[in-house]
């Protein structure tokens, strides 16, 4: 939701609220729009690190990494309240945009997102208001903003003498490379990308 406008600007159905449903929500948008200057957000673990004794990491989640990575700020709001409209447009979807699936007889999440593109013209045709200041300020992708790398799982693992390496309850062997060789002992960086492809 645009909160100059309380226009919707992206909507989607997907399975599970994840790391890798907001990625794709995430550069969809940018894609579409170009980047903002800051993401508003909600206090959900995908958006901030929410353990008091967390030692691990750098205190990024990977959602707030890839933002970081394309120069985007990601602010979380203290309450609902602070989000204004935004909170004032999920009520309407709670509500209204069921209805609306009921009424048009959609029953699986195919059908939902394939509905939501009239729905989202119409609700804006309806809701949306003019902004204040007719400025955008969303910034061009440049031609350095890596989307694909940007957007994918991060972690760091140590590689052994034995060139194995454990992600996601898996060990890894590397082909003896002179590449992997000279990482023996060094922290190197598994790359989980959306589409289910590993790189190491």
């Amino acid at each position: 939701v645009d909160d100059a406008t309380s226009r919707l600007m992206h909507l989607r159905f997907v399975e599970s609220e994840s790391t890798f449903a907001y990625f794709h929500a995430t550069r969809a948008y940018l894609e579409t729009w170009g980047k903002p200057i800051a993401l508003y957000t909600d206090k959900h673990g995908v958006f901030r690190v929410n353990h008091e004794g967390a030692t691990g990491g750098d205190g990024m989640t990977q959602f707030g990494r890839a933002l970081d990575a394309l120069n985007i700020d990601i602010i979380c709001a203290n309450s609902s309240q602070a989000k204004g409209r935004v909170e004032r447009a999920h009520k309407t979807l709670q509500d209204r945009l069921v209805k609306e699936l009921r009424l048009a007889g959609v029953s699986s999440l195919a059908e939902g997102n394939a509905f939501l593109p009239a729905f989202m013209a119409d609700y804006n045709t309806r809701f949306a208001k003019p902004p204040a200041n007719g400025k955008d300020l969303h910034r061009p992708l440049r031609e350095g903003d890596d989307l694909e790398d940007a957007f994918a799982w991060k972690e760091e693992r140590t590689l052994s003498r034995a060139l194995t390496l454990q992600y996601d309850k898996v060990i890894f062997i590397l082909e003896p490379s002179d590449q992997a060789k000279t990482a023996i002992g060094k922290r190197v960086t598994v790359v989980d990308h959306p589409d289910g492809r590993l790189s190491i």
